[in-house]
């Protein structure tokens, strides 16, 4: 009898700040296991290092990742006062050097990622045309990072519409999905806010008021497209602009794979 063809695996990472640096520990994990997506689809954080990885770029991006300190992550903002507190140009400048603009549909694997349409919250896939357009797109914090146009529209943080993309990427034309869902046990995790002062600052309302959303919005989603595996960094401690602690979201990305291990060896069963 002629042996079955094997599924097509595909890898959802989620959209979480600071908190998607783990994608790279995931993605590592998952190399070791000699598990090699053939699909990729991100959202916000995980759009972009998941273009960073079907680019071959990864290497590059984690070491750069894994030098940061506190003092370097807020020289690559520049402050705004139209559409976001933060515009973003430095950072994106900096990315750039690693994910490099190109047409997604001549990627050598299918990869797409998802934004939101910020006049009526429709969720959009962008899964054609300009690879850094998309993730800007994606990444586009509300808040702090400014809307970007595509195709006409105002796109913001793919997060509030789509936080881990299964059904894209079974669009895509996964058959297996592995989902990375990093703001698990969010809201159980966070430090506690300060005490000794009148009312929270204005980041960390921003911060705390976009938990809630991811949260709250996840569960939900999971429960109508769930993945065939689920993976689930622990970095809810990581705050949404702690791009230095990328060292410990790798860490928890390959522990999140080993947790996982059994069921990641059974698709290959």
């Amino acid at each position: 009898m002629p042996a079955t063809p094997r599924r097509k695996i595909g890898l959802a990472l989620g959209g979480g700040s600071a908190r998607g640096w783990s994608h790279v520990g995931v993605l590592r994990g998952l190399e070791e296991m000699g598990l090699r997506p053939e699909v990729v689809a991100g959202t916000s954080a995980g759009a972009l290092v998941g273009a960073a990885w079907v680019l071959g770029r990864l290497d590059d991006f984690e070491r750069w990742l894994g030098s940061l300190e506190k003092r370097d992550v807020f020289g690559y903002f520049d402050f705004s006062l139209t559409g976001g507190v933060l515009k973003g140009q430095r950072l994106f400048d900096f990315f750039s050097l690693y994910v490099e603009d190109c047409p997604i549909e001549d990627l050598p694997i299918p990869f797409g990622t998802v934004t939101t349409d910020l006049e009526d919250g429709t969720e959009v896939w962008l899964r054609q045309g300009s690879l850094e357009a998309a993730i800007r797109a994606s990444v586009s914090i509300p808040a702090l990072l400014k809307p970007v146009r595509v195709d006409g529209r105002w796109c913001v943080d793919g997060s509030l519409s789509n936080p881990v993309p299964v059904s894209l990427c079974r669009a895509l034309g996964a058959e297996i999905v592995i989902a990375v869902d990093v703001n698990a046990g969010l809201l159980g995790q966070e430090r506690p806010l300060p005490q000794d002062r009148a009312e929270p600052a204005l980041l960390e309302v921003i911060e705390r008021s976009l938990h809630i959303i991811q949260a709250r919005m996840t569960a939900p989603r999971l429960a109508v497209d769930p993945p065939d595996v689920l993976i689930t960094p622990g970095v809810g401690q990581i705050g949404v602009l702690e791009f230095h602690r990328a060292q410990e979201s790798f860490e928890a990305g390959r522990k999140a794979v080993k947790a996982a291990a059994a069921a990641l060896q059974a698709l290959e069963a």
